[in-house]
Formats: structure tokens, sequence, C-alpha cells
């Protein structure tokens, strides 16, 4: 029997287009050119650019660039060449309002239950205990700053995968744990 199951905006792994077993029509590329996710860049609004930099790298075992932009203090986070994913700043300024009302952000970890035990430990509050989604948990914090932090732990059935990670709003297809290749290769993203 199949089953299908909204949920909103989360990281989805994705291996179909690595898959040798996977063809155009899997992907719903036979058509059209494969777009990519076109996000490149994401600024966390900031009130006090030193707390909130103690706050990250005690979270997230991160190192920061301070510069100055536009009469803006940024840190930015650290963004290897090797490395996929986009880039990011912590930003104080004028138009930068901390909040848990909007845009939600989505850091990948390994462990979860740690990295919201080092949130708390560091001045954050638990706004959304861990959960299993169905692909993995999830977990959200508010930062020292205001602003509501998402966490994705990519594990399903207690196999990790290690395909890239994307996050789209997205309504997948699933059969049953037994049948990941078929459950993720469905996603609509």
């Amino acid at each position: 029997m199949t089953t299908m199951i909204p949920v909103g905006i989360i990281p989805l792994l994705v291996s179909c287009g690595d898959s040798s077993k996977t063809t155009a029509n899997q992907t719903g590329m036979s058509a059209m050119k494969e777009k990519t996710n076109p996000v490149v860049y994401f600024e966390i609004p900031v009130t006090d650019v030193d707390r909130a930099i103690n706050f990250y790298k005690a979270v997230f075992h991160l190192d920061f660039e301070k510069e100055v932009i536009d009469n803006n203090e940024m840190a930015f986070l650290p963004f290897p060449d090797q490395r996929s994913g986009i880039s990011s700043a912590l930003a104080k300024g004028d138009i930068y309002k901390p909040t848990i009302d909007g845009v939600v952000i989505y850091f990948a970890t390994e462990n979860i239950d740690e990295t919201m035990k080092r949130a708390v430990q560091n001045g954050g509050q638990i706004l959304y205990s861990k959960t299993d989604n169905g692909l993995g948990f999830v977990a959200e914090f508010k930062d020292t700053e205001g602003n509501r932090i998402a966490l994705y732990q990519a594990e399903y059935g207690g196999i990790k995968w290690s395909a890239r990670v994307s996050a789209a709003p997205l309504l997948i297809h699933k059969k049953s744990p037994n049948h990941l290749e078929d459950f993720h290769c469905r996603a609509v993203v």
C-alpha cells in the first residue's frame, strides 16, 4: 500500500540522481533542464554579535570571521571550498530583527540530542523537542538573540544517509522503510 505524507519545509536526503538505477523519468528531469537550489546565502539577525558568536561557537563548534559591510556588523560562518552547502553570517544592523516568526533555518547535526543540550547550556530555549519525522530527527530552539533555529539529524530506521541535503517543501511518496531506494527517489521537490 502506498501512503502520501505531507511534510513542511525540511531537509531531504536525495540520492536519486547519483544512483545508476535512477532514470530521467524517475527524477522527473526528462523534459526539463535540472534546476538547482537558488539559495546561496543567508543572514541570522543578531543584537549582540559577540554574544551570538559565543553561542554558535559553543553549540556548533564553529569559528567566525568578523567584518563590517555597509555599516552592518557581520560574523561569517566557515565555508570551505570543498564542502557543499550555502554561505551565511550572523548580522547586526538597523535592518536585522531577530524573530521566531520568520524563515526557519535548519542546521545539520550528527547528534541532535547533544546539540540541543549545548544550545540550552549556552542560553538557548527549547521550542520544539526532538521528533522523528520519518526521514530523521528534527528539533528547534531559540538562540540567545531570539531567533528560531531548527536542527536536522539525517537518519532513518537506524540507517544514516550519506547523500546531499536539500531543504524544500515536499510531498513524500512512501511505501515502507524497507523500500528506501523507492522512498527517496519519489520525493517531489
